[in-house]
């Protein structure tokens, strides 16, 4: 085998898709210690071993106007991959996520290697765009898919793809066991978690409405403590800052880092839309879903978008299990009230998100998508031959 069939060109532009394509890369070196990879991503991707030849932190965005000032770094790392995909020949491009980019990369590998192409946790075609559809038949060889609802959608279109379960329960194969102490000690503080994002526009829309809505639930129950997440990816002075500026600064913890630290003692959440809310929903936190962008952004997405909600969890289920307020509805005294509700009805809360973990089936998507890649790199075109998962509809879920 040609040396240049163990390389491996591995393209991932948010930290979601970093931590993910970390997860696949350890994944497959389990299978195949020979694989080297080489590609875009971050921390976590590094730490996997990934020789990486661009960082994440200066593509993550989300929102026409927010892209549109990444465009200088967006063809830096384009032009990279480019160079990269030259000069290594791999036998293999992993796509996670990420599509603006990463579809574009599909169509250049296509026409300009001889790389087969899988696209792990491909486009959300079913919230919006599903012209995606026929540019990824043409443009890939396998799809590895993270909800089960998508894969009836992709075989429709004729491309092949796989339903590998949700990576997220491979970091959550048990709910955590939080910190419920207030229901049992009613002098103990109760705690909210404030996610406001992983980008720097997020940060600046989204944190000073979340404190401000803090200060007013304080006013309400002075016993409430308040955690603050400050992803790797954002300075910390920008968050400490903010936080200074409401006056109470003893109030509120800063915690950087893996928000898992927050789930664990946290009684409820106050988010940015995204995966994390995902997250917080395997966990059976209650969660009030933020989120804010341009108003041209939001009126080209109210176009296009297909879905009735913005939270994953509440896609899944079909109804709202985790309350959002969007754009002009994020406000201090909106979000203020939503969480004061929650923080009287938690159990409610928590049993509505118990379903969405049983329907997602079970743990090992990186396993399963690491299999699928190397089998696909060894014989493209070929489809693979998955294994066997039945709907159970007694227990909403999904079986190997």
């Amino acid at each position: 085998m040609k040396d240049s069939d163990k390389q491996v060109l591995i393209l991932a532009g948010e930290p979601s898709g970093d931590v993910h394509g970390a997860g696949l890369i350890t994944a497959m070196r389990q299978r195949d210690p020979s694989l080297t990879f080489h590609g875009i991503g971050g921390t976590c991707m590094a730490g996997a071993g990934a020789h990486l030849f661009f960082s994440i932190d200066q593509l993550s965005a989300m929102g026409l106007l927010e892209v549109v000032r990444q465009i200088r770094p967006v063809k830096q790392a384009f032009d990279l991959f480019k160079r990269h995909l030259q000069t290594l020949n791999p036998g293999l491009v992993i796509l996670i996520d990420y599509p603006g980019f990463n579809l574009r990369a599909a169509a250049y590998a296509r026409t300009r290697s001889r790389a087969t192409v899988f696209y792990y946790i491909p486009p959300k075609v079913w919230a919006w765009n599903r012209a995606r559809l026929k540019q990824m038949k043409q443009t890939i060889d396998h799809a590895g898919l993270i909800f089960p609802f998508e894969e009836k959608i992709y075989k429709k279109a004729g491309i092949p793809a796989t339903y590998v379960g949700n990576p997220l329960l491979d970091q959550y194969p048990f709910p955590l066991k939080t910190s419920f102490k207030s229901r049992i000690d009613s002098s103990s503080p109760q705690i909210i978690g404030l996610l406001p994002g992983s980008r720097k526009n997020e940060i600046q829309t989204l944190l000073t409405p979340m404190l401000n809505a803090a200060l007013k639930i304080h006013g309400c129950r002075p016993h409430v403590r308040f955690l603050v997440s400050a992803a790797d990816s954002i300075p910390l002075e920008m968050i400490e800052s903010k936080v200074i500026a409401t006056g109470i600064p003893d109030r509120f913890h800063i915690i950087s880092g893996n928000p898992r630290q927050i789930f664990e003692q946290t009684d409820m959440l106050i988010a940015a839309s995204g995966t994390i809310t995902l997250e917080a929903a395997l966990c059976c936190i209650p969660t009030v879903i933020v989120y804010k962008m341009s108003y041209l952004t939001f009126r080209m997405a109210q176009a296009v978008v297909k879905v009735k909600y913005a939270g994953l969890a509440n896609i899944i289920m079909n109804q709202e299990v985790m309350p959002e307020l969007l754009q002009d509805s994020v406000t201090p005294e909106n979000i203020g009230s939503a969480a004061l509700y929650m923080l009287d009805h938690l159990d409610e809360y928590r049993r509505k998100l118990a379903p969405v973990r049983r329907l997602l089936g079970r743990p090992g998507a990186a396993d399963r998508a690491a299999d699928i890649a190397l089998n696909v790199k060894k014989q493209p075109g070929k489809a693979y031959k998955k294994e066997k998962w039945v709907f159970d509809k007694s227990h909403q879920t999904l079986l190997k």
